[in-house]
């Protein structure tokens, strides 16, 4: 499995990515990547919902995405604050909708409404990157 990569930002802050396989097992790696980053950056109170949030982000990228891998990047846009993204190959946008009582799945987006500031959704030429912020 390839190694995560580092790149320097503008703000001087490094942003964290890896390339995953689109698979249900890539949101452990992806976890691991999130509080790498949070840790690298000392902000290791947003580390567990950044985690819940990034299995979330995977997790709808496998069941909906179209190619057979999937990009995590974890960014830190300011001194207190952390973005995750999931960037697939669908153009389709994410929809939050209410689940039934007896439905298995669909609570995912509304978790990541929850622990997260704000999120949402960028169209790239390709795909899309579905993502969520934590300030610190």
């Amino acid at each position: 499995m390839p190694q995560p990569t580092t790149r320097a930002r503008r703000t001087g802050h490094p942003g964290y990515s890896e390339t995953l396989p689109r698979q249900p097992e890539s949101a452990a790696p992806a976890r691991r990547l999130v509080r790498a980053a949070c840790a690298a950056w000392r902000l290791d109170d947003l580390a567990e919902d950044g985690a819940l949030i990034v299995s979330e982000l995977v997790a709808n990228a496998v069941q909906h995405a179209r190619r057979d891998s999937i990009r995590v990047v974890v960014e830190r846009p300011g001194t207190a604050r952390v973005r995750i993204g999931v960037v697939d190959f669908s153009k389709t946008p994410p929809v939050r909708k209410a689940p039934g009582p007896e439905d298995e799945g669909g609570r995912g987006l509304a978790l990541v409404t929850e622990l997260a500031e704000g999120w949402g959704s960028e169209p790239l030429p390709w795909g899309k990157r579905v993502w969520a912020e934590l300030h610190g």
